[in-house]
């Protein structure tokens, strides 16, 4: 009876705004899926396509595909929030993957959170400090 070969892997964590992505790195060749879809189909743009290879070429690897395999959940924010949590996902996996990277990832702010958020609206201002117009009378 054939033994199934058990797959290694290695996950991170990449939070941006409201967006949260959860990665999974394997170390075998094979496709990026983001919530069950090619990354390709996600991530159309050659920009989009360079941010999320970036912490990949940061580190010398310039074709991950050829190297990983990758299933990718994100959800919340919007397109340009979940690119960015993707990425630091992926550069959190590579770290764990190898952890002499680390200076280089660093270096490029891969590993950095970006903790800006939308600010909440307060009560009686119109957005979060915008308030109504004064009237004198």
């Amino acid at each position: 009876m054939a033994q199934k070969k058990k797959l290694e892997f290695f996950s991170g964590t990449g939070r941006r705004k409201r967006a949260v992505a959860r990665v999974w790195l394997y170390t075998e060749k094979g496709d990026f899926t983001v919530n069950d879809k090619s990354i390709k189909d996600s991530f159309v743009s050659s920009k989009e396509t360079l941010d999320w290879v970036k912490p990949f070429h940061a580190v010398g690897i310039s074709h991950p595909q050829a190297k990983f395999s990758a299933t990718i959940k994100v959800n919340g924010g919007g397109m340009s929030s979940q690119l960015e949590a993707i990425q630091m996902g992926l550069a959190r996996a590579l770290l764990k993957y190898d952890e002499t990277l680390k200076p280089t990832l660093r270096s490029l702010g891969l590993l950095t959170r970006d903790s800006r958020k939308k600010e909440r609206k307060k009560p009686y201002l119109r957005k979060a400090r915008k308030a109504p117009q004064y009237s004198k009378r």
